[in-house]
């Protein structure tokens, strides 16, 4: 059956599970069309002299002869994939007959019946049809994508009760679920796709102070946004409290992301949150993010590793007072170990820091690199010395957030910093560096 010029065909889903589908030849597109109608359920019978090994290994049935008529008896749906084009035009002619829905792999045109580009996500299906499959085949990827990171409307809709409390769905019972999302060091650009699908699906967010706040701003306004971010000495909410709420809010069939800076597991209490769900039955799962220990550096032009100069390093929660009793980080070991130190929540100690690691053998020469605001427009670097950075960071009225890097590679900056957009130009409050005019 030739279709007709602009003629425009009726899309339609099909339950294929447990259905007669016969599927003529056997190279690689009937491998294709075959794959899609197993996942689908349907009962495949495969008609070919030879066929592909992968072919042989699907749970088909294979006749490895040429087709012959009477081979459509009791099919719901035929696809003539040969690439001889007169035995697909004689499978579709017995299929027409038969008032069975055939397709032709070899002219579209000519078939009762069209199989689109498509694309899934969970419980979402996209079909594509453009009449020129290379065009329906690009359009199904940009959707994919467009599916994938969330920009695309994914939520599932549900009703909600009133603001700030827990939404409930006709229908919906049982646990929701939780994903702790590492939102990465702060550019909403660099939250992975998986993360940023998942908080377009989400009914509850609650979003640390650091995370990607911008991305807040895309949410449907229905979605519950509870920031219980943590400023130095000024808690919003204590982390049991933090814990209780999404357990509380999955236990009431909601889908809960806890948005978090960096990564999940790098000093951001994602352990804590993730054995919460566990003793409260509830289903997790975690979603790495880009860590600030790494990525701050390096969009400062600083390398945490370089050959030549070290290869190893070390992460630190400096948050602590290292004179202090309670104060359980091994400054002998990182005084003399790791090439590079990245100290986390160091501002304050900055000066009793830097005169530990002096004391116990870094050298007082040792370059350091202090970023604020890593990866965002204001970021903000300062470079120095260990014997001097405490009193450069003092005068220069540095506050959290910043990462502190200590090691040969901030040397780095002055070629590498030069040649990364903005990485070392003058910025509203400009840091000036040790050695600069």
């Amino acid at each position: 059956m030739e279709a007709s010029a602009g003629m425009s065909g009726y899309p339609v889903e099909l339950e294929l599970a447990g259905r007669l589908v016969i599927v003529v030849g056997g190279g690689a597109v009937a491998l294709r069309r075959t794959k899609a109608l197993v996942d689908a359920g349907a009962n495949v019978t495969v008609i070919a002299p030879d066929v592909t090994g992968e072919m042989a290994d699907l749970p088909v049935t294979v006749r490895r002869r040429r087709y012959r008529a009477g081979d459509l008896a009791g099919a719901w749906l035929v696809h003539a994939a040969t690439n001889d084009p007169s035995v697909n035009a004689a499978v579709a002619a017995d299929a027409e007959g038969e008032r069975i829905w055939c397709v032709r792999a070899d002219h579209a045109a000519a078939s009762a019946a069209r199989t689109p580009a498509v694309t899934r996500l969970g419980a979402v299906t996209v079909a594509v049809t453009a009449g020129d499959p290379r065009r329906s085949q690009r359009l199904r990827s940009a959707i994919a994508l467009a599916l994938a990171d969330g920009s695309l409307p994914v939520r599932p809709q549900r009703r909600t009760s009133a603001p700030g409390a827990p939404s409930t769905a006709p229908g919906r019972t049982g646990t929701g679920s939780v994903a702790l999302v590492g939102g990465g060091p702060g550019d909403p650009g660099l939250i992975t796709v998986l993360g940023r699908r998942l908080l377009a699906e989400a009914d509850v967010v609650v979003a640390d102070r650091l995370g990607p706040s911008a991305l807040l701003d895309e949410l449907d306004p229905d979605v519950e946004i509870v920031l219980a971010g943590k400023a130095p000495g000024a808690p919003t909410m204590t982390q049991d409290q933090i814990n209780a709420l999404i357990v509380d809010r999955a236990l009431a069939g909601c889908r809960v992301v806890r948005l978090k800076g960096g990564d999940p597991f790098v000093f951001g209490r994602g352990g804590e949150e993730a054995l919460a769900c566990v003793r409260a039955g509830v289903p997790f799962q975690v979603v790495p993010g880009v860590t600030s220990a790494v990525a701050v550096p390096a969009c400062a032009g600083i390398p945490v590793t370089h050959r030549g100069i070290t290869q190893d390093f070390a992460v630190v929660s400096a948050h602590l007072d290292p004179s202090q009793p309670g104060a359980s980080v091994d400054w002998e070991s990182l005084a003399h170990g790791p090439g590079t130190l990245v100290l986390l929540m160091a501002v304050a100690h900055l000066e009793a820091i830097s005169a530990e690691l002096i004391k116990r053998g870094r050298a007082a020469t040792t370059p350091v690199a202090v970023i604020r605001d890593g990866t965002l427009p204001g970021q903000q670097v300062l470079t120095s010395t260990l014997e001097h950075v405490a009193a450069d960071a003092a005068r220069q009225r540095i506050r959290p957030p910043a990462v502190v890097v200590i090691g040969d590679v901030v040397g780095l900056r002055k070629e590498l910093g030069a040649g990364m957009p903005g990485s070392g130009t003058a910025r509203a409050q400009p840091l000036r560096e040790r050695g600069a005019a």
